[in-house]
């Protein structure tokens, strides 16, 4: 029996510019290899059609995303309102194949009545109501922390009233899985891990690495803070070389940054550059103030570099903990830093990894869990 499924992405899923396409991408080879017929539907906003997705759906099909005023609606959060598309419904209505939801942003069938009786599946990529929580925090322009609180108070509410409506919900790390459970009573969540490159291997690598690493998309408030705090925390207390890489920083980042001579920024990196950053650089420096999701730059560093120094809040949840050496403050980040930055990365060092990571972010295996928990076993 042919397996078609309809997945609906909150965006278009290539190229794979940051984290949060990951497993957008990397799960629809993953699922084809499997047998998986394919119906993607993307959401156009600011990004453009992909002949590469051909190559793995059996159709494509993309919508354009409301915005400003045709998105606002006083009742559902507008990464919601936004996504609202008639033309989307009616061709899942062609048929009666299973749907899988990336995000809760493209959930809004699930309080359409036309859609009662189909199998619907809903990936959880963060708890949205807490990730715009921390966005708010984070966020130093007066109206976007207003439009942040305003749509953590109405994705709270979505969220709610959504857990009940899906087959099935499928979360990233345990922390969400186990929020929808104890918080929102949801009893049909199980977490799944993300889909990442088949490429990301561990490899061995020399002993030592060059210099200290923060990698990510700096555009992003959350980012931007952490180098902030880390810079004026860590780095201009200890003189070790440090790294800071990404997309599009602000002018007040790139200043903050080359006011020390030991601190080095490189401005919108390619993916080659960016991974053979990470792979000379002798210790990754993980810092965050939000747990919402897994942390995809954690990742790439446990997979493909040498020491991970990070703070509980980026690993909690994720069952990574052991691989990273955690730091619980700005003086122990300093200090676990100054100490490993002459220690050398030792093999049974990418053991450990290679036993903790490749049984965990297995796409075969994934994948499989994915089609029984769809078409059963």
């Amino acid at each position: 029996m042919e397996k078609h499924l309809h997945i609906i992405d909150f965006t278009v899923p290539y190229p794979v510019t940051h984290g949060g396409l990951f497993d957008l991408f990397y799960k629809l080879p993953a699922l084809q290899q499997q047998g998986v017929q394919i119906h993607l539907h993307c959401f156009l906003y600011n990004n453009l059609a992909q002949q590469v997705l051909n190559q793995y759906c059996h159709s494509v099909h993309y919508y354009p995303r409301l915005t400003g005023h045709q998105a606002l609606s006083i009742n559902l959060p507008y990464i919601v309102s936004s996504r609202i598309n008639e033309t989307l419904l009616q061709n899942l209505l062609q048929n009666d194949y299973p749907i899988l939801m990336e995000g809760i942003h493209t959930t809004y069938l699930l309080k359409d009545k036309r859609f009662r009786d189909r199998k619907k599946f809903v990936r959880i990529h963060n708890v949205e109501h807490l990730y715009y929580q921390d966005l708010a925090k984070t966020s130093s322009p007066y109206f976007k922390k207003i439009y942040y609180f305003r749509e953590s108070g109405l994705l709270k509410k979505y969220e709610a009233s959504v857990v009940h409506e899906a087959t099935a919900f499928w979360g990233v790390t345990h922390k969400d899985v186990q929020f929808f459970r104890n918080h929102l009573h949801c009893n049909t969540v199980d977490y799944l891990p993300v889909y990442l490159p088949e490429t990301w291997k561990v490899k061995p690598l020399t002993p030592i690495g060059s210099y200290c690493l923060y990698q990510g998309d700096l555009s992003v408030a959350i980012n931007e803070q952490a180098v902030l705090w880390l810079l004026e925390n860590v780095f201009s207390k200890i003189t070790i070389p440090f790294v800071v890489a990404g997309k599009n920083p602000s002018s007040m980042l790139q200043s903050k940054i080359y006011q020390y001579n030991h601190c080095c920024l490189v401005n919108n990196p390619s993916e080659k550059e960016m991974q053979d950053m990470i792979a000379k650089a002798h210790i990754h420096v993980i810092y965050a103030e939000s747990e919402a999701g897994i942390k995809l730059k954690l990742l790439n560093a446990l997979f493909n570099g040498r020491h991970c120094v990070a703070n509980a809040t980026c690993v909690k949840g994720s069952g990574l903990e052991t691989l990273c050496h955690i730091a619980a403050d700005a003086a122990d980040f300093c200090y676990t830093i100054s100490n490993l930055f002459n220690t050398p990365f030792k093999e049974d060092c990418s053991q450990m990894r290679k036993s903790v990571l490749e049984k965990m972010f297995n796409n075969t295996q994934n994948a499989q869990q994915q089609l029984a928990w769809i078409w059963g076993k």
